[in-house]
């Protein structure tokens, strides 16, 4: 298997002139009307499974990612190799695998991401104002005359 590497997984059909394919993790024969492929292999839908948290990987999404020989959910490959940082707003860890906003060269915890004078928390699309690292509404920003770089929230 490839070290770092982010696989898609596809529901694929067994015609019914086609010979049983082998699953890669168990080794018996597919005979269901449906199986997984992924990894260039042919897998079972209760065999296609993160090797830390047992999930199904065909339920979970259509993504999955491989490391030192691992079949990893998004969560547990984040939580074992991702990178982990601080708040720009409160400066706490964010763990990996945890949702972030970002704002240039800043990451924030979803609660954080809020103007620093009012606490109004943004959306995806909101328009917001960053000055010296500090988030501000337009509201704020306008009533307080500071200078700032204006961003927009990418969806």
């Amino acid at each position: 298997m490839v070290l770092d590497k982010e696989e898609s997984v596809s529901v694929v059909s067994l015609q019914s002139r086609e010979k049983p394919r082998g699953c890669a993790g168990c080794n018996g024969k597919i005979r269901d009307r449906f199986m997984l492929q992924a990894l260039d292999r042919f897998w079972h839908e209760d065999c296609l499974k993160c090797a830390c948290c047992d999930c199904r990987l065909g339920r979970v999404g259509s993504t999955l990612y491989t490391r030192a020989n691992l079949i990893l959910c998004r969560r547990d490959y984040l939580r074992l190799f991702g990178v982990t940082g601080n708040c720009a707003a409160c400066s706490k860890l964010i763990p990996a695998f945890e949702m972030v906003m970002r704002a240039r060269d800043n990451v924030y915890h979803l609660d954080c991401f809020a103007c620093h004078l009012c606490r109004q928390r943004f959306c995806v699309g909101d328009k917001f104002f960053l000055k010296n690292n500090m988030i501000l509404c337009q509201l704020d920003y306008e009533g307080g005359h500071l200078n700032g770089s204006t961003e927009r929230l990418q969806q």
